[in-house]
């Protein structure tokens, strides 16, 4: 693979763990990736407590915005090398055609923007989604992305996708 790198992260509203994929990867990856976020449905905001968490962890929120998935589907989109799914029902549905055939992968996150309760439950839905998205985010930057072949690759994105994976409530 090559050496700099363009990622699309994927959910249905693209306000949340979306967004919050986006600004971490292109606070913790740069110079070698570029993060871009978007959704099959955008809500048309970022959710004020997303840009509260990542403003806690001193990341960068300029620039974010909730916007469709075709928009990087048009000519002159970037080419994308890597596209992950972070919500569950994005993950059910027809993707387009990503041009170039991107590396893709499941990376469910439970939806902090679902939960409803105190001011303090939903800051805590909050900040476990940021912290499973930081986790793998580290882990994805630390994956030898020139020496791996694709079904290695593969294997790897898979994997970082069951991290942290959240226990189910009984």
């Amino acid at each position: 693979m090559q050496g700099h790198y363009n990622v699309l992260f994927l959910c249905t509203g693209n306000s949340a763990r979306s967004i919050m994929a986006e600004a971490i990867l292109n606070f913790k990856g740069r110079p070698n990736f570029t993060a871009y976020s978007a959704g099959s449905h955008p809500s048309g905001t970022v959710r004020p407590e997303a840009l509260r968490r990542l403003e806690t962890a001193h990341i960068p929120t300029n620039g974010l915005r909730s916007k469709a998935w075709d928009e990087f589907s048009l000519p002159g989109s970037p080419q994308l090398d890597f596209v992950f799914t972070v919500c569950d029902n994005a993950a059910k549905e027809v993707c387009p055609v990503w041009p170039g055939q991107p590396m893709t992968a499941h990376w469910g996150v439970p939806d902090p923007a679902a939960v409803r309760g105190s001011q303090a439950e939903v800051e805590r839905a909050f900040r476990d989604g940021f912290f499973i998205l930081d986790r793998r985010i580290s882990l994805f930057l630390c994956l030898p992305l020139k020496s791996l072949d694709s079904l290695a690759l593969k294997r790897e994105l898979d994997n970082i996708g069951q991290t942290m994976k959240p226990v189910p409530q009984e």
